[in-house]
């Protein structure tokens, strides 16, 4: 053991004035600081004592001499890389949560008084108050060098806020040297944050980060400078930078990597579980004009709390068109290779979006009041359909659609994606002409029928966005109707119902988009009419379908010996759009984490009715068996479908079978009304013309169902159904391993939780 009184000793460790982070890291390996920790415990728990000392004297004095930054950056620097390895070991956990040198050790010198701040409570001050500190992190506003050196303890961290956007409308000169600081200093915050992977995930999503929780709370005076210093930051960047296309072949763009900190340090203070969480009251005045006084006050984490109150229009403008914008950059690449920086961090984006819509309301209608709403869509969608054949990107499929599934709960969604869809993004899919909900459409269906295996239970997810916006589909193309025919007639052949308990409700969804649009939307649909009419024979085959055992049998001894559950054949498929690449699957080796089962989709929407007047009515849940039962395994969904085929086969004893009561249990629930009468009242009107005009002519019959009517021969309609998104911990907990596992993995170089024994998720490879 080494006296903490021995300076000499302790000051090489920062002293050195020519280190960068990846020297550190270099220089100290992982080996040597586990070796420390096992074998001289109080070396370790000194060095950390007089690094976090540093840094708060730093904080103190304001680190004017360039001596001083140097070694707060060379501390942080340490702290980074050794954080880690005191997670990894329980024993150390309560360490940097105790008050004195030594103590979380034996407890040796009680000599401290009782006031004293835990350890990571003093680091976290530190940081904030380092990430305002002038001519280090922020521009001094001295007038010249005469004026005394601006006092750390009286600044109004308010005024220097990084960026302009939301509450601040001035934007500082970008500074190469401050931003570098501060990105130090977000490394080493996340880094204390990062204490939450070596937990196993909670079943109910609960516990809270000790030092998320510290660090957003009233304690921390710089909260709301920080949040939106963090908020401007990202949402203000613009990779051209200056509108000048490949202009980054010119400039190194240094800005990227405190964007990217600054959006991953953001999520994480995000991190709250709003379905359990409750909210003791904040000190409303301290929140400045952005943030809207007359709300409830919310929970106590102040991030939160200030993103859940931000009410301006021009905000949410400027939020909006930045988010907008970074989502959109990996689409401009397409065509126009090189023109502009690609960003890596999208999947930071979508959990600040997701984030954003879930905790203000308000923002989430001003995002579909107008059709901006789109601009989130159109990129969300070619990153579900680039990554669908990516085992490694089976997180970035689910928060996508978990996105489209919140978004379609409100009817302004489905009303926006009438407008044309013109921007010919190179898309892995078939050519059409139509709206964005024939680009969703198809979208969907290219992921159904050509995805890999474990994106089997994001289906019913897929299909009820459909179901949502269904009633507000003015006209779908004549491809999209072909699509939505050809998923009826592969999830309804006998051999995919009968195979597993809950594949019947694939049916159930596209029964209930059929009856939607005729009964809301018919006159604009005559092309989803006609594919109907065309397909008739799979209605019928719906209607007459066998109950009996033996058929159930013979329909399961006649699966196909392939995996696939849908073919391709009968959808004509088309070419793809000119320009475009197919969706590739992860190189091999390549690292993922695993993520935690999703709840099923009774658990992760509500059913609310739409009333005359277009209010929502919720309904109460009936009992249902739950449509993701059994407990989630490791691994991407609760059961990944290979598994799921052999689980319900009759052969597999004890295992779940179909029986003829099981059958008939839901198919005497088919909605197929509305579409026999249909079928009833039109088929023979189109034979009819066929027979007179000896027609072959598609576009003939189009023009009669153009100009028919159903007009009181349908069946009254239904109340439209809706099934919105709702909270629950479910979600939370599957939140949290996803964002945590894109941190690990984003955060490269340097690597700093790489062959750390993390517990949230496990590290695969492809």
């Amino acid at each position: 053991p080494v006296e903490a009184t021995d300076d000499a000793f302790w000051d090489q460790f920062w002293a050195d004035t020519a280190t960068s982070v990846q020297d550190v890291f270099a220089l100290v390996p992982a080996a040597e600081i586990r070796a420390v920790r096992e074998e001289s415990p109080s070396n370790l728990a000194t060095l950390c004592y007089k690094a976090v000392e540093k840094l708060v004297q730093g904080a103190e004095s304001g680190c004017h001499s360039e001596k001083e930054k140097q070694v707060v950056l060379n501390c942080s620097r340490l702290l980074t890389r050794v954080l880690p390895y005191i997670f990894e070991d329980p024993d150390w956990r309560g360490f940097f949560w105790s008050t004195v040198p030594g103590a979380g050790r034996g407890g040796q010198g009680e000599e401290e008084d009782e006031n004293a701040r835990p350890l990571a409570e003093s680091l976290l001050l530190a940081i904030a108050d380092l990430l305002f500190c002038p001519d280090f992190t922020v521009q001094s506003h001295r007038r010249s060098t005469v004026d005394s050196a601006e006092d750390v303890h009286s600044l109004d961290s308010c005024e220097y806020i990084w960026e302009a956007g939301v509450g601040f409308a001035h934007s500082p000169q970008p500074n190469y040297i401050h931003d570098m600081n501060r990105m130090e200093l977000l490394k080493l915050l996340l880094t204390c944050f990062s204490e939450a992977m070596y937990l196993p995930p909670a079943p109910e999503g609960g516990s809270t980060n000790p030092w998320v929780q510290f660090f957003c709370s009233t304690e921390n005076r710089h909260a709301l400078p920080l949040f939106t210093s963090l908020l401007n930051t990202v949402c203000a960047y613009d990779p051209v930078g200056y509108g000048i296309p490949y202009n980054h072949l010119l400039f190194s763009d240094y800005r990227e990597p405190l964007v990217e900190e600054a959006a991953q340090v953001l999520i994480v203070t995000l991190d709250h579980d709003s379905a359990t969480s409750t909210s003791p009251t904040v000190d409303g005045t301290t929140t400045g004009t952005a943030m809207d006084d007359a709300d409830p006050p919310g929970p106590e984490n102040l991030f939160v709390n200030y993103l859940s109150r931000i009410h301006r229009e021009e905000d949410f403008q400027f939020i909006l068109k930045g988010i907008a914008r970074l989502l959109s950059n990996p689409l401009l690449q397409t065509y126009l290779p090189n023109s502009t920086k690609k960003i890596q961090f999208h999947q930071e984006l979508l959990v600040l979006f997701w984030k954003l819509c879930d905790f203000n309301k308000k923002f989430l209608f001003f995002v579909l009041k107008s059709s901006d709403v789109l601009d989130i869509l159109v990129p969300i969608l070619y990153f579900l359909n680039d990554a669908r054949a990516d085992q490694s990107r089976v997180g970035l499929m689910h928060i996508g659609v978990f996105i489209l599934l919140l978004l379609s709960g409100e009817r302004n969604f489905g009303v926006r994606l009438n407008k044309p869809y013109s921007v010919r993004v190179p898309m892995d899919i078939p050519v059409f002409t139509g709206t964005h909900a024939d680009l969703l459409i198809v979208v969907f269906h290219k992921i159904i029928t050509s995805g890999h295996q474990r994106l089997q239970p994001l289906f019913d997810c897929l299909l009820t966005i459909v179901v949502n916006v269904s009633p507000y589909l003015k006209s779908l193309s004549m491809v999209t109707a072909n699509k939505l025919l050809h998923l009826l007639e592969a999830f309804s052949t006998t051999w995919f119902l009968f195979s597993a308990a809950q594949n019947h409700h694939l049916v159930f969804f596209l029964l209930e988009v059929f009856n939607n649009i005729i009964q809301y939307q018919f006159d604009g649909n005559s092309n989803l009419v006609y594919a109907i009419i065309r397909k008739r024979s799979v209605f019928h085959q719906l209607a007459n379908l066998p109950t009996d055992l033996p058929a159930i049998h013979k329909a399961l001894q006649r699966r196909r010996r392939t995996p696939e559950p849908l073919s391709r054949t009968g959808s004509q498929e088309g070419a793809s759009m000119e320009g475009s690449r197919p969706a590739a699957p992860a190189e091999p080796g390549t690292l993922k984490t695993s993520l935690v089962a999703t709840p099923g989709i009774d658990k992760l929407t509500e059913k609310s009715q739409v009333s005359e007047d277009g209010t929502l009515r919720s309904l109460e849940p009936e009992p249902q068996q739950s449509l993701a039962e059994g407990s989630p395994a490791k691994g991407e969904s609760s059961q990944p479908w290979r598994e799921q085929r052999r689980l319900s086969s009759p052969s597999a004893s004890g295992q779940w079978s179909p029986t003829s009561d099981w059958v008939l249990s839901w198919k005497s629930k088919l909605p197929l009304q509305t579409i026999m009468r249909l079928l009833q009242v039109l088929v023979p009107q189109v034979e009819k013309i066929c027979i007179d005009k000896g027609l072959t002519d598609e576009s003939e019959i189009l023009r009669f169902l153009q100009h028919g009517t159903l007009v009181g021969l349908l069946p009254v309609p239904h109340p439209i159904l809706i099934r919105k998104y709702q909270a629950n911990s479910g979600t939370a907990m599957w939140f949290r391993t996803y964002m945590w596992g894109v941190i690990y993995l984003r955060n490269v170089d340097p690597p700093i939780w790489y062959d750390t024994d993390v517990k949230l998720f496990e590290i695969q490879r492809v």
